[in-house]
């Protein structure tokens, strides 16, 4: 599947289109989290900040706090996707970004809804399920990799959850390979997979675009040594909007991952519990007493949008 790269536009009541600046329309699917730390909260946090609008479509509600999912109270397949369905009918929607769906009913209800839409790009966060009986993972698991997978163009996951979930039966003494990963993925129908906390020693970690031919792209950052909570949800929805506006794979990814490294550099603890990303790393004022001390090449975050060269 390609990526749109359209300018976006409005249709006035006689039926014209005009250039329209207004921001690319992302629909995010997923839970809501009263932490603030992932689900919902982190989509549209992330998707505005980077640049595009986030059609929030909630799926649930979890009872949590940052210390960790306790319970998670879902709604009806049917309200999910006639949420979905209101706005795919009124908006034009670049990207869907799926997330936690809470039910495996509800994973059939969007899978059926992204086949409809087949044209629209869809990116899937691979969720944290450790709080879950093991009978409603596996359930949960086997109807995401047998109903979405099929629909899903990127997939986005920690590599231990990938390699449990997409290699339950690995047994060599290595780890699989991003690539072996992204060949398991697109047995199932996703030609895509962001392989994410791949550690290398204690200093860095690495994340890699991978598809089943190849690595397409792989960077590494400083390990921060923080339990974050809401860290995949970040990154897919980020790189979800940024595709949004027209980046190719490539620099969506690269982009993405620049823009999570801020989330996390400047991440706080607003409980007693883990950490959560700074989405709005970018409001913050600068340390510097003045431009002439800020760092070499750095953005005066301040005065634009976190990706303003983008529309």
């Amino acid at each position: 599947m390609t990526f749109p790269n359209i300018e976006p536009t409005d249709v006035d009541p006689e039926g014209a289109s005009a250039p329209l600046s207004a921001p690319a329309c992302v629909l995010a699917i997923g839970a809501n989290d009263p932490s603030g730390a992932a689900g919902l909260a982190a989509d549209v946090l992330t998707i505005a900040s980077v640049g595009a609008h986030p059609l929030p479509v909630v799926t649930g509600a979890w009872i949590r706090d940052t210390a960790g999912i306790r319970d998670f109270f879902g709604l009806p397949e049917e309200a999910v996707a006639e949420q979905a369905r209101a706005a795919l009918e009124d908006v034009s929607v670049r990207v869907i970004k799926i997330g936690f769906a809470g039910r495996p009913e509800t994973l059939a209800a969007l899978a059926e809804l992204t086949t409809e839409y087949g044209e629209i790009p869809v990116v899937a966060c691979l969720p944290d399920l450790t709080w879950w009986s093991d009978d409603a993972i596996d359930a949960y698991l086997d109807a995401l990799r047998e109903l979405l997978l099929p629909e899903v163009t990127v997939l986005v996951g920690n590599v231990g959850n990938l390699t449990r979930w997409l290699l339950p039966d690995w047994s060599g003494e290595r780890g699989p390979t991003p690539r072996e990963l992204a060949i398991a993925a697109a047995e199932f129908g996703t030609p895509y997979v962001v392989v994410t906390g791949i550690h290398h020693g204690h200093e860095t970690i690495e994340n890699v675009l991978v598809n089943a031919q190849s690595v397409l792209a792989s960077e590494r950052f400083e390990r921060i040594e923080a339990a974050f909570s809401g860290a995949s949800d970040t990154l897919a929805s980020a790189l979800a909007a940024l595709l949004a506006t027209g980046c190719d794979l490539t620099e969506a990814f690269r982009d993405a991952l620049q823009y999570l490294d801020g989330a996390l550099d400047a991440g706080f603890r607003p409980g007693m519990g883990g950490a959560v990303p700074d989405r709005l790393f970018w409001a913050q004022p600068d340390e510097a007493e003045n431009p002439e001390e800020a760092p070499e090449g750095s953005i005066d975050l301040l005065n634009q949008p976190f990706n303003d060269t983008r529309h």
